[in-house]
């Protein structure tokens, strides 16, 4: 039973909830559906969230983006943004996986563009350290962002421009070959972010200024 459209009423943000399965388990027909609607309205707003959830394997909704010509045509995918529990994070890395069954948490931090270090009040400065090499270790390319309670200013989320279709490529080479996806427990949060391709400035709601960004949450 979905529950975020009812905690999120008083947001300013529209929100459409997919509740016709785990739009990270394969390359979505209903994700595709809505995005294609969007792209129909797209004066309406300035950036598309995607956000799943710690099951998810973000290399699906990735993939959407190249599996369908206008969606390619509508939209210029931003950035993946993941978010690591500081707190509990090296217990997830560490998690041997049976034969066969990805790590989720790697996948999601390998994916990541940009890494947003949560909960960094929770750990020692030590910790840290040992967290951040480990991350490193496992991509190198990825800005980390160190914060507490997910407080990160927005410029440094949206409209980035940190995605590489080349540097995905270059670890995982069937990245494009559908089907070709993992299917794990746990990990860190992953969201995508995307903007409109020659987008307008949005008008937005009451209180709305240029600049802001406004969001459409998927």
């Amino acid at each position: 039973v979905g529950i975020d459209d009812a905690l999120v009423l008083q947001a300013h943000e529209e929100i459409f909830e997919m509740n016709n399965g785990c739009v990270c388990c394969s390359v979505r027909g209903d994700l595709i559906r809505i995005l294609n609607k969007l792209a129909k309205r797209r004066d309406k707003f300035d950036h598309i969230l995607i956000e799943t959830t710690g099951l998810a394997d973000p290399a699906p909704v990735l993939q959407t983006f190249f599996v369908d010509e206008e969606l390619q045509e509508a939209f210029q995918l931003d950035a993946l943004i993941t978010v690591v529990d500081a707190k509990h994070i090296m217990q997830h890395l560490d998690e041997e996986k049976p034969e066969g069954v990805e790590n989720e948490s790697v996948e999601q931090v390998a994916f990541a563009d940009r890494i947003l270090l949560n909960k960094t009040d929770l750990v020692s400065s030590e910790e840290k350290t040992a967290i951040k090499s480990k991350v490193k270790a496992i991509n190198k390319f990825a800005e980390i962002i160190e914060c507490t309670y997910g407080r990160v200013p927005l410029d440094q989320l949206l409209g980035i421009q940190a995605f590489s279709l080349d540097r995905v490529l270059a670890q995982e080479p069937d990245f494009l070959v559908s089907g070709v996806v993992g299917v794990s427990p746990p990990g860190a949060q992953a969201c995508a972010l995307m903007r409109a391709a020659a987008s307008q400035p949005a008008t937005g709601y009451p209180g709305h200024q240029p600049g802001q960004g406004q969001l459409t949450e998927l």
